[in-house]
């Protein structure tokens, strides 16, 4: 049985991408108006930045190109976290309102950390 993603959509760590952009545009459409071009576009970026940069390395085809899009969308996630704690210090959200977003992101650093230390392992043998 082979059980090598056939495509991206098929990696459990671009679902939980795909579910965190999701959680910053409902997040996102409680902010105040005049951060459309600001905080509010910045954090969608992000978000949307993870899944696809993990989107984007897998369909490369290369092992060497997937880990340098890994680390493009840990880089999103460190943006997209800081970006959360900003909008808690601004009160555009408040804390119990990020919280499961901010577990997402944690789980999400740790499963890009795996797969990239899986990959960087296979470039070795």
């Amino acid at each position: 049985m082979n059980t090598k993603p056939q495509s991206y959509k098929d990696l459990v760590v671009w679902q939980k991408g795909i579910q965190t952009a999701k959680l910053i545009y409902n997040l996102t459409r409680n902010f105040p108006r005049e951060e459309k071009f600001g905080i509010i576009s910045q954090m969608r970026h992000a978000a949307i930045s993870i899944p696809s940069n993990i989107a984007e390395g897998q369909a490369r085809h290369t092992t060497k190109e997937f880990i340098q899009f890994i680390s493009h969308a840990e880089g999103s996630a460190a943006e997209l976290e800081t970006q959360l704690i900003l909008s808690i210090e601004l009160t555009f959200a408040i804390s119990p309102e990020v919280a499961e977003i901010f577990a997402l992101l944690d789980e999400l650093r740790r499963m890009m950390n795996g797969l990239r230390r899986k990959l960087a392992t296979a470039l070795i043998f």
